[in-house]
């Protein structure tokens, strides 16, 4: 019987077959969805109603694994939920077999291979390299030095009208006090080229559109880190008569979705001059404001637009109510009632806030066509008829790849299954083992060329 390392063991697991190596379990355990590329092997399990990320790998890894990403949990960074780590497996021999590391499917989320597609357009690129950075920064900050950053490694989704990107795999992951730059800047450069090869690969699949450069996306992402590295940490000088430009600074923060808890500020006491620097910045403004006002859980930017709504829903129906008291008015009156229009069988194309926000884009463009004001309510059902009906199910994010049919739809690294289609010759791989060609100290290409010429001329 194998050992569970797990905070709330569950139950339903210990039934499953662990005396099987992961690559061989049956098709009755598995489901299929996108995921990116993963040196080890990685299935999805459907236990009930949960579905795990199972990945086979070594012990002290698996530990370590699960370990760093309870504490990125507990410190409230992006990333999927650990549920345990499987100990002692052996198979039916005795053999012993890797341990296997649990974390929770993180639902309606999509891997980058999902994303980019031939036609993508560049505002869609631009927002999955914002969202990758921003998570990015997010872990520096936190002190979290990756060490593997890549595509693959990250899954998103989506926040209103942008994406939201959560950390996949923590096993090179490092948890220090602050970062050095040094420490910042090595991370950076293991980026720089995980991603060029990755943007590469994508390339010469034939998924990357081709007006996507590679090294231009690679040297965009840089860019977008360190200014926004510098909006979180840097430090900014001014006039004693300018204090307004710290008002200021705190704004920008929170409208990229940050608190900042702590601000540095030094006084000179001979140049009238103002030294200030954010010292504890903290993401989620707008998602903790909502939580706090309605219970709703939304990623950042979803929570910025159902706020945007709340406070329009107040200042017209409820301006003289306190905060908390309209925010359970719209709650129960606007965005509840809209929510629950969803029939049963499309839940799983859209979560609820990123339904509701694309609800307010439908009514905005209803409105403008119809030159009056809809409701809500009205939006709601126009657009599960007209758009949502026709959205694919992202819950599972059970997405067709790019490519075609894979030979192992558990397991996308096996690849696509081969087409019918006559491949060209190549001398290289049909000739390197015929005994009629004399072995040499090297290949003789040229010998190969003509064999081959010969071949077809006879034929």
């Amino acid at each position: 019987m194998p050992r569970f390392l797990a905070a709330k063991p569950d139950s339903d697991l210990i039934r499953l077959p662990w005396h099987l190596p992961l690559a061989e379990w049956p098709a009755q355990h598995l489901v299929a969805l996108p995921r990116g590329i993963s040196r080890h092997v990685v299935r999805f399990l459907t236990v009930g109603d949960e579905i795990f990320a199972a990945k086979e790998i070594l012990e002290e890894v698996a530990v370590q694994e699960y370990r760093m990403l309870t504490e990125l949990r507990r410190l409230g960074v992006p990333s999927v939920d650990p549920v345990g780590v499987v100990l002692g497996r052996v198979d039916r021999d005795g053999e012993p077999l890797d341990p296997i590391l649990l974390t929770r499917h993180l639902a309606f989320s999509l891997p980058y291979r999902s994303l980019f597609y031939p036609g993508v357009k560049h505002e869609t690129v631009t927002r999955l390299l914002d969202a990758m950075v921003a998570l990015f920064a997010r872990l520096h900050l936190t002190g979290f030095y990756w060490g593997d950053v890549s595509l693959s490694n990250i899954l998103f989704r989506r926040d209103a009208g942008e994406f939201a990107a959560y950390l996949v795999d923590a096993e090179t992951g490092e948890l220090h006090d602050q970062l050095t730059d040094g420490q910042r800047a090595h991370d950076l450069q293991i980026a720089r080229t995980n991603l060029y090869g990755e943007f590469l690969d994508l390339e010469a699949g034939g998924i990357l559109d081709a007006s996507l450069d590679p090294e231009w996306l690679v040297g965009t992402i840089e860019d977008r880190y360190q200014q926004l590295w510098a909006e979180l940490t840097g430090v900014e000088e001014f006039d004693e008569s300018e204090l307004y430009r710290l008002e200021g600074r705190v704004r920008r923060l929170n409208a990229l979705g940050f608190d900042v808890a702590e601000i540095d500020v030094d006084t000179s006491p001979t140049d009238r001059r103002i030294r200030m620097k954010p010292k504890v910045v903290e993401a989620g403004h707008h998602t903790r404001r909502l939580m706090r006002l309605t219970g709703l859980d939304a990623e950042e930017h979803q929570a910025r637009r159902l706020l945007n709504d709340m406070d329009t829903y107040r200042a017209k129906w409820a301006p003289n109510a306190p905060e908390s008291v309209a925010a359970h008015k719209w709650l129960v009156e606007v965005f509840e009632p809209a929510v629950n229009r969803i029939p049963a069988e499309l839940r799983g194309k859209r979560d609820a806030a990123q339904f509701f926000h694309e609800v307010l884009d439908y009514r905005w463009y209803q409105s403008q066509r119809e030159n009056r004001e809809v409701p809500t309510d009205e939006a709601a059902s126009g657009y599960i008829h007209e758009i949502l009906t026709n959205l694919p199910d992202e819950q599972m994010g059970d997405l067709q790849p790019v490519g075609g049919e894979l030979v192992n739809k558990y397991d996308p690294s096996q690849g696509f299954v081969e087409d019918d289609d006559d491949k060209p010759y190549d001398p290289w791989e049909d000739e390197a083992n015929d005994p009629d060609v004399p072995v040499m100290a090297g290949f003789d290409i040229n010998a190969l060329r003509a064999k081959a010429a010969a071949k077809q001329k006879n034929q």
